[in-house]
């Protein structure tokens, strides 16, 4: 065989093999898919992901909308390599360094937080703030999967701040992200269980500093699935005496609280690979522990729905998106309340057609924050003072 045969024989098993491997993925995924069906609720199920011929992206199902990219909403991409490094730290009073600016829009907090990977949200980590009486509960932030504290946060933070609240937001769940070299802003990709863990630690060191009893939680997306597994396996709530809950709120804005399916974790990857950033690849729909924690039917999911959906003397407020395109089908989202805990599920569009906020817009919305503000003060922010303002997808307002 002379020199150019060898190259031609290379190519061509390279590509067989490419094929192969982008084949079975392919398969795997809408097998998966398929399988996981039977545990969606009474709902049309949405259609498995398929990958791409070069094995890059998720591709969405017929009829689904792409993603916008970040140039088409006049968002420059900040230069990667600019980055500064991340901080990891078992400390939690260094969770975070600086603050970076208030973002009314999704995307410009997202690539602000690229390059600034440990800033926190304005009015969060104050290790100094003690609650008042008419706040006696610190607030604590907990971020979603491939976001931060400051990107999920840099809208609802201040504004609670504003309002009088303690507010703490941490950057959970980075330990994977930084040994597969992904990029340092993508924190929450750790496997659930461990990040309940560090939670754990985290909120421990706010009820001392403060020194309340107990704290409320605001959390998005994979932070409302993160409470779950906090208050039940970690300590946070205490089924045989409640009055010992280290948790007093629970606010779940979009979480993927009974899981997602394939087409909810692959929308939120292309999303973020449109911005420039490849956290998809090879790996499909199911990029880092925490996005297959967070599929259907996943063993973690499977082990919380064994208890049900609440702990005993947690008051539960849990919000959805009509239009969310991550946690698919958008009712899983909502809450059963168990023996003596409350819920309270709320559809963001009841009453407020034109807020059309997706799964990470939601974040920025007025009206989020003013559902938000109620569930954690229905007297001091009563529901009549929930606004209802235009939020458009993705961006925001």
């Amino acid at each position: 065989m002379n020199e150019s045969e060898r190259s031609m024989s290379m190519k061509h098993n390279g590509r067989a093999r490419w094929t192969a491997t982008v084949g079975a993925l392919s398969c795997a995924l809408v097998l998966t898919g398929s399988a996981m069906a039977h545990a969606q609720p009474a709902e049309e199920p949405a259609p498995p992901a398929t990958v791409s011929q070069d094995g890059s992206e998720v591709v969405p199902p017929e009829g689904t909308e792409a993603t916008p990219k970040a140039e088409d909403q006049g968002l420059a991409k900040p230069n990667i390599t600019d980055a500064a490094a991340a901080v990891v730290t078992q400390d939690p009073e260094t969770e975070t360094s600086g603050y970076g600016p208030v973002q009314k829009n999704f995307l410009a907090g997202f690539l602000y937080s690229i390059v600034n990977p440990n800033v926190a949200p304005q009015g969060a980590n104050d290790w100094s703030c003690k609650p008042t009486a008419a706040h006696p509960n610190p607030v604590v932030l907990l971020h979603g999967t491939w976001e931060n504290a400051y990107n999920n946060f840099a809208r609802i933070s201040p504004a609670l701040k504003e309002a009088g609240y303690c507010v703490f937001a941490l950057n959970y769940g980075d330990k994977d992200s930084s040994a597969l070299g992904h990029v340092k802003s993508l924190r929450g990709t750790g496997p659930v269980a461990d990040s309940a863990k560090e939670i754990a630690v985290y909120i421990d060191a706010v009820r001392a500093r403060t020194g309340a009893a107990k704290v409320d939680i605001v959390g998005h997306s994979q932070g409302g699935l993160v409470t779950r597994q906090y208050l039940r396996f970690e300590g946070g709530a205490n089924p045989a005496d409640p009055t010992k809950n280290k948790v007093g709120k629970v606010v779940s804005i979009s979480g993927s609280n009974h899981g997602t399916t394939l087409v909810g974790i692959g929308s939120l990857g292309r999303t973020i690979n449109n911005l420039g950033l490849n956290v998809l690849g090879l790996v499909g729909a199911i990029a880092g522990p925490a996005a297959s924690d967070q599929v259907l039917d996943s063993p973690l999911v499977k082990a919380l729905a064994v208890g049900g959906d609440t702990d005993p003397g947690i008051d539960y407020t849990v919000l959805g998106t009509r239009f969310d395109e991550v946690v698919t089908p958008y009712k899983t989202t909502f809450l059963t309340a168990g023996p003596g805990a409350t819920v309270k599920n709320i559809l963001l569009q009841d009453g407020c057609g034109i807020d059309v906020s997706d799964h990470l817009s939601i974040t920025v919305s007025p009206r989020t924050i003013g559902i938000v503000k109620n569930a954690l003060d229905p007297v001091g922010s009563p529901a009549n003072t929930i606004p209802c303002v235009w939020n458009g997808p993705v961006t925001g307002g």
